[in-house]
């Protein structure tokens, strides 16, 4: 399995989705932690039109371009749903609802008018991702590794160093905002400054992985940490072991087992990793040795 084909096409693969399992589950359990889970549903749809206009106004896919749209089709809606909640005092979730689908239905009329067929670039593009077309010229060579890694790297490395400076304010304003403020904490600005980080990972990981996968990524390793554990570091850590542990199980499931079991072609990476995200999380949910169903179905009897 470990051949040169391996190193050069599954090997990138895998390191893009360790890298964004790792990157979303810390930051996915912050947003578990507050209720705002479905933020993420906002800002992995909110991407689309920013992709369509970086595609048009390059007239490819240049990456540069595609992240610069899409950061600022996520900041747009970071924005909007801010001021929707605050200004126009409409509830969170009808303000993210409102904003998600408009901005994702803006992405497909401006995907058919401006689009077209002139660039590889589709809905189904947009929702699964392309982790099967990465490809790594010279393996273990800096100057032909994939843009992708390149950034994930780099956005891991900000992350790291945004919690690590911060851990003890964003602890504090998780929990209970309301003593933060009486601190002396500016709540707002480091709610915002992590609503916008969240943002451009997803933006990151967006290209290779697609949004189906951002949204598990972010949502069912950190929820299945948090039925597992009560200490918000353990569950930081844990939820990122979760989602290595579902990133490689998941590729192996989709390129190597079907293969293995007679059949002529693998599945979608990014399905089947997002599968066994949502497989890992009803598990949790059941077996989880404080919190799971059964375990509060024997309290009962007892």
């Amino acid at each position: 399995m470990f051949n040169e084909t391996f190193f050069m096409v599954d090997f990138p693969a895998l390191l893009i989705v360790i890298l964004a399992s790792i990157l979303c589950a810390l930051m996915g359990s912050f947003l578990v932690l507050r209720k705002e889970a479905v933020m993420v549903d906002a800002l992995s749809h909110s991407v689309l039109p920013g992709i369509v206009m970086g595609v048009f106004l390059s007239g490819s896919f240049s990456i540069l371009y595609v992240m610069l749209g899409s950061t600022l089709s996520c900041l747009i809606a970071v924005l909007s749903v801010y001021a929707l909640q605050h200004y126009a005092r409409i509830e969170q979730g009808a303000a993210i609802g409102t904003v998600f689908t408009t901005m994702f239905a803006l992405g497909v009329v401006f995907l058919e008018t401006f689009i077209g067929g002139r660039v590889h670039l589709d809905t189904q593009h947009v929702l699964y991702g392309a982790l099967e077309l990465t490809y790594w010229v010279d393996p273990f060579t800096y100057e032909t590794m994939p843009t992708q890694i390149k950034t994930l790297g780099i956005m891991l490395t900000l992350t790291l160093g945004f919690l690590i400076l911060f851990f003890k304010e964003l602890r504090i304003s998780t929990f209970d905002p309301l003593y933060a403020n009486l601190q002396g904490q500016k709540v707002t600005t480091l709610h915002l400054t992590q609503i916008i980080l969240t943002a451009l990972i997803a933006v990151s990981c967006f290209e290779a992985t697609g949004s189906i996968l951002v949204i598990a990524l972010f949502v069912c390793p950190a929820a299945s940490a948090r039925m597992l554990c009560d200490r918000m570091e353990t569950q930081i850590w844990l939820s990122a072991l979760i989602g290595v542990f579902c990133a490689i199980t998941g590729y192996y499931c989709a390129a190597f087992l079907p293969i293995s079991l007679g059949l002529e072609h693998s599945i979608n990476a990014a399905a089947m990793i997002a599968v066994i995200c949502g497989i890992c999380l009803v598990l949790s949910m059941l077996f989880s040795p404080a919190y799971g169903a059964f375990r509060q179905e024997k309290k009962l009897f007892n």
